[in-house]
């Protein structure tokens, strides 16, 4: 499915699946133990697409819908969900200890953590997706009786309109420091709305203000590995087009960008992620697509001054 400018989508089509996607890889690993999100489950299920609810109650088969010792599948996704899950709870942690009291979730899909972190007195959690979305998830929440943990405030604005309005409009105060998420979602902008997104975090954030981003490339060859992926996956019952929903093409150093508006970076590559939690990393060098995954990195940024 080729995106567009003004494209639109919900949870069970277009860009949005990717949140019920992930979000089944969460459901799988909270199963294994390997993460606690009681939430994921029951809200892949109420979005309704059937091949991610068999894989997040555990009916399907990673023999059934991986190829075998591919960089990435359903097994390789769940294993990347909880160690990156793992880090941005324990960022969330960090800052909470460092004295931040807001947090925005930008593209906060099917994410709970607004209702599962114990989250500090007086915490406001912004979350920020289109309107479909956050409307979806609140009211799903609601009926499974859920409360949160934090004042949850969602922000329904397209991050390619005017978000940092609808957040002020919300309730959003600049002049605090700020713990912002980017999880999954630099690879779904454009080169240049990534750019403008960042710009805008800056502008936001107060001295003192935190961000931890996820940072993944996509090339010519890993196009073509998940187009493979995911004909397996629709030969398997998978009813929603997933390939292609990204931007391709040179874009700018996440890192490095944020180091020029004045924020002090600190890189953790989503290999060394994987192997602090136990999990096997990707190998440098054995194929292209294996070691497009060994550039990937999780980015933690500081603004200097402030709380921090």
């Amino acid at each position: 499915m080729v995106r567009t400018d003004n494209d639109t989508w919900g949870l069970a089509f277009s860009v949005g699946a990717t949140a019920t996607m992930v979000a089944a890889g969460r459901a799988r690993a909270s199963r294994a133990a390997l993460i606690d999100d009681p939430f994921a489950e029951p809200l892949v299920r109420a979005v309704g697409i059937d091949f991610f609810t068999r894989w997040a109650c555990g009916e399907l088969d990673t023999a059934d819908v991986d190829f075998p010792d591919a960089p990435w599948g359903m097994q390789r996704m769940t294993d990347q969900q909880a160690a990156r899950t793992r880090h941005i709870d324990e960022f969330f942690a960090a800052t909470q200890q460092a004295g931040i009291r807001q947090a925005v979730i930008l593209a906060s899909g099917l994410d709970a953590r607004g209702y599962r972190l114990p989250w500090a007195a007086q915490t406001v959690v912004f979350e920020i997706d289109v309107p479909q979305v956050i409307e979806f998830k609140a009211a799903t929440l609601a009926a499974l009786g859920a409360a949160p943990t934090a004042d949850v405030r969602g922000v329904p604005v397209d991050l390619r309109h005017d978000w940092p309005a609808a957040l002020r409009q919300a309730g959003f105060d600049p002049t605090r420091p700020t713990a912002w998420a980017a999880e999954g979602l630099f690879g779904y902008l454009p080169p240049a709305g990534q750019d403008l997104l960042l710009d805008n975090i800056s502008a936001l954030s107060a001295s003192g203000s935190q961000l931890l981003a996820e940072v993944f490339f996509s090339a010519p060859a890993s196009r073509e590995l998940y187009d493979a992926i995911f004909a397996r996956w629709y030969e398997h019952g998978l009813d929603v087009e997933m390939d292609r929903l990204g931007y391709p093409g040179d874009r700018n150093d996440v890192a490095t960008y944020l180091q020029r508006h004045g924020w002090r970076v600190t890189r953790t590559l989503l290999n060394e992620l994987l192997v602090a939690n136990g999990f096997r990393p990707h190998a440098v060098g054995r194929s292209t697509d294996e070691t497009m995954f060994t550039e990937n990195y999780y980015c933690t940024a500081v603004l200097p001054g402030g709380l921090s």
